[in-house]
């Protein structure tokens, strides 16, 4: 009886360490609002190339001065099969980003696609987002 005891702690701390790390992954309407789609014209600041979501941060200049904006995008994996790659995501470099702002107003947005200095967009986010769609092909490939 004791040894039955054991084993079902076991299982559920096993079930529960493995149903841990879905919940810090959610789905788009979470955080995001389709309803304010933002474009960013701006400098990288920060890039965090960690999962589940990689992160840029850059930093927009408007008539107020200086926004940092924190754009979430697909997991590394993702954007280096889209054609992504570390060279191309260096501090100083100006980008133009298309995206939803996040539901709190805050200067974070969910990176819809990004245009890179020469002339290439490709797809920021993570397919099965629940992401409205803005017609862009699913695979990162140019327009």
């Amino acid at each position: 009886m004791r040894r039955s005891t054991y084993y079902l702690a076991a299982l559920g701390i096993g079930l529960a360490s493995a149903v841990m790390p879905l919940r810090a992954h959610h789905a788009f309407t979470a955080e995001f609002d389709g309803n304010r789609p933002v474009e960013l014209t701006g400098s990288i600041t920060k890039m965090e190339w960690v999962n589940p979501h990689s992160w840029i941060t850059i930093d927009v200049t408007t008539p107020n001065g200086v926004e940092t904006w924190k754009i979430e995008a697909g997991s590394p994996n993702i954007l280096l099969r889209r054609g992504f790659n570390k060279a191309q995501l260096l501090a100083g470099t100006v980008v133009h980003v298309k995206g939803f702002q996040a539901k709190d107003g805050s200067h974070k947005a969910n990176g819809g696609e990004m245009t890179l200095p020469d002339g290439r967009t490709l797809l920021l986010t993570s397919p099965g987002t629940g992401a409205p769609s803005d017609g862009a092909d699913d695979k990162g490939e140019n327009k």
